[in-house]
């Protein structure tokens, strides 16, 4: 019982948001905009072809938002809390070991100093004044690269998917719907075209991968994704 209060006392120990969790919460919000913009796209294209009719072609786009939208926070809902507990698990795990095999879990700080280039008798020092200190957040760093009582937050995931699901399929929904009978194919196209593309260029950045590639791969998607849903209206 006592055991059992200490672990639940662990758990609750709060940190500073880490960067990897404000991180995390933009890459949902990242792809959940690019969902949005897609999934919306999609069905406005395929109804948009089979009916000229604006307001049935309005509440297919809106009524496929919001499920985009839900579904895309309650993924990210689920996805998260599920790693949060495993990293729970894991600190609850290394308290009982560091009060059953302390000697084993000095040995591996003392090896993941050695790993970075640090010499055994200067590792053996840093990994016993550590251990002596902070024993059970130096362990949780070392082995899992994890900073006690900052865990990621599926919250914060679900909200900023959800916002940015609805607030990218709002772009071809407008588009669409708002645009005069002339212009509105051509204003959804370069609606879509524009929002993939900033959505390209803050993934690669939050990836620190390239963003002309990322660029060129989501127009491509998005191109591709409107001439699937276009032929699909015609054939319906």
């Amino acid at each position: 019982m006592e055991g059992e209060k200490m672990d639940e006392k662990i758990l609750k120990q709060k940190g500073k948001p880490s960067l990897e969790d404000k991180l995390n919460t933009l890459r949902a919000g990242v792809l959940g905009s690019n969902d949005g913009i897609l999934t919306v796209v999609g069905v406005l294209f395929s109804v948009a072809v089979a009916t000229t009719d604006q307001f049935t072609i309005f509440i297919a786009g809106l009524a496929d938002l919001l499920a985009c939208a839900f579904s895309m926070a309650s993924g990210e809902y689920a996805s998260v809390s599920a790693q949060r507990d495993t990293e729970k698990a894991a600190v609850i795990t290394e308290n009982e070991l560091l009060k059953t095999s302390f000697a084993a879990e000095l040995n591996e700080v003392v090896k993941f100093y050695q790993a970075k280039g640090v010499s055994e008798k200067t590792a053996q020092q840093i990994a016993e004044d550590l251990m002596h200190q902070k024993p059970l957040e130096t362990i949780i760093n070392v082995k899992y690269n994890l900073k006690l009582g900052s865990y990621f937050n599926p919250w914060n995931a679900a909200f900023s998917s959800l916002f940015s699901a609805s607030a990218g399929g709002i772009f071809p929904l407008a588009a669409m719907t708002l645009s005069p009978d002339n212009f509105k194919w051509i204003a959804t196209i370069l609606a879509v075209c524009l929002s993939v593309s900033l959505t390209g260029y803050l993934s690669a950045r939050l990836g620190n991968g390239l963003t002309k590639i990322a660029i060129f791969r989501n127009l491509i998607v998005g191109i591709i994704t409107m001439i699937i849903h276009y032929t699909v209206g015609i054939m319906l």
